[in-house]
């Protein structure tokens, strides 16, 4: 993916406005943990190579004349590769809760608007002799599947590759030359923007945010755009947690791991798919946390991402679902099955295309209002999940091996972001959490590992049966089969 668009599309304008609230920041990273460091040199050039493949490295974003349609992104002339890279050192031990909380710090660090948005820290210092990788990015850049088609014009196959074959010289002088913004074309931009939304579509819109119990009366004749709005402002029922009702911009990042073939196995014999297994691990884990702490709950509101790309998408192809998953206690089985019914009917239903929606108008209304939308829609969500495709081969990074993967999602005003990325046999997690909502993270992470050790006991052995051989949990396998 080399994504050359000059200007933002409407989700990628949205998030960049809602930044105004702190709480709905969009930045995401990956904690790569690699076997050594990482040759320096090497990386610096590499990434030099990959800013001129994705110019949106090199670029940084200018806000539309008036504020009025998307921003675009323009050339930075002062563009230096070694401001975006650095690299610095864990204290003795050098353990991993040193190294996520490190991450913590560095995720919530927001970035300089004045340039490109990305930042990677190579962190020397890891037990064993490791080191780590951060790559931050901000969502407008990419999202996290575009991120991973990104990693692809830094990653080797091989320790030692063959030197990869010189660009072509009209790129790299087109990239090198750092063009001056143009307002003519800016300008024009912006009216194109204000002419591509109908003033009556505007007229409904302002209506219903001035008295949205009109949202009700409007009926299946109104645009598909004012009918996102109307499900985004009737959907007014808060969260479920009894816990995780507060909000700071406290953060703690932790990590784990789960197999990647028990977990695609087990996902099987139930009846579905890893994403489902995914999801379904997180809910049990969630209502898990709850009744440790001695506030049980019945189910709990969960968003998920779910890509749209297709072969002609931009940086950013994705929308949010929303539903409703089981905590309270019950087998595992009848879990999976709940989610599996509850993820299938969110990716079908006719809120899938609302974030599009929404976003063609957020350029058109005020500031304050997108914020409002969106903090609103925040606080009726629980938890938030994604599930990123990685690599099942080895990679390298400028000499070094990758060991782990780890995905850290945004928050965007919820209470915890679990995000999961396959890699080389394992499945990756990063939990982002709010700490003044999970007052126990180490807790959660806990109950996390416990519900994928579950899950993964309905995976077959060899021999045919599970690997657990209760007479329950045949059962319950036995029952998902038919």
């Amino acid at each position: 993916m080399a994504d050359d668009a000059r200007r933002m599309s409407d989700t990628e304008s949205m998030m960049w406005r809602l930044e105004k609230d702190p709480h709905l920041a969009s930045a995401f990273a990956n904690i790569t943990v690699l076997d050594r460091t990482p040759d320096m040199d090497a990386l610096c050039a590499r990434m030099e190579r990959t800013a001129i493949l994705f110019p949106r490295l090199r670029r940084r974003v200018q806000p539309a004349p008036g504020n009025v349609g998307n921003p675009t992104w323009v050339d930075d002339p002062d563009f230096d590769i070694r401001r975006h890279i650095r690299r610095i050192s864990l204290p003795a031990p050098g353990s991993m809760g040193q190294l996520e909380d490190l991450v913590a710090l560095l995720l919530a660090d927001p970035f300089d608007r004045s340039r490109p948005l990305w930042q990677f820290t190579v962190v020397d210092g890891l037990a064993g002799g490791r080191s780590a990788l951060v790559e931050k990015l901000h969502h407008t850049i990419a999202d996290g599947q575009g991120g991973v088609e990104l990693s692809l014009h830094f990653l080797d196959l091989e320790r030692e590759p063959a030197p990869l074959p010189p660009l072509d010289p009209d790129l790299v002088a087109a990239a090198e030359a750092a063009a001056s913004p143009d307002p003519a074309e800016a300008l024009r931009g912006a009216m194109a923007d204000s002419l591509r939304i109908p003033i009556a579509l505007l007229r409904q819109v302002r209506d219903v945010l001035a008295d949205p119990s009109l949202a009700a009366s409007l009926g299946q004749g109104a645009s598909a755009t004012v009918r996102s709005l109307r499900t985004q402002l009737l959907e007014a029922d808060a969260a479920r947690s009894p816990l995780w009702v507060e909000r700071s911009l406290r953060r703690r990042i932790l990590t784990t791991s789960a197999p990647y073939a028990g977990v695609r196995e087990a996902s099987r014999v139930l009846g579905g798919r890893i994403n489902t297994g995914f999801v379904t691990a997180v809910a049990q884990a969630a209502g898990a946390y709850h009744s440790r702490l001695g506030a049980p709950v019945e189910s709990l509101r969960a968003s998920m991402a779910v890509s749209t790309r297709t072969q002609d998408s931009g940086a950013n192809a994705f929308t949010l679902v929303r539903m409703l998953v089981p905590t309270g206690e019950m087998p595992f089985a009848e879990r999976f099955a709940a989610v599996n019914e509850a993820v299938e009917a969110a990716r079908t239903r006719d809120e899938q295309g609302s974030l599009d929606a929404i976003a063609g108008l957020a350029a058109f209304l005020p500031t304050s209002v997108v914020t409002r939308i969106a903090r609103a829609q925040a606080e009726t969500v629980d938890f938030a999940t994604s599930n990123v495709r990685g690599a099942g081969v080895p990679l390298y990074v400028a000499g070094a091996l990758m060991l782990s993967n780890h995905p850290v999602g945004p928050l965007a005003g919820v209470a915890v972001n679990v995000t999961l990325m396959s890699y080389m046999g394992n499945l990756d997690v990063g939990i982002h959490v709010d700490e003044a909502a999970v007052r126990e993270p180490d807790l959660l992470r806990e109950c996390i590992d416990g519900a994928f050790g579950e899950l993964c006991t309905f995976a077959p052995t060899r021999d045919g049966e599970g690997s657990s051989a209760s007479p329950k949990r045949r059962w319950w396998r036995r029952r998902a089969r038919d």
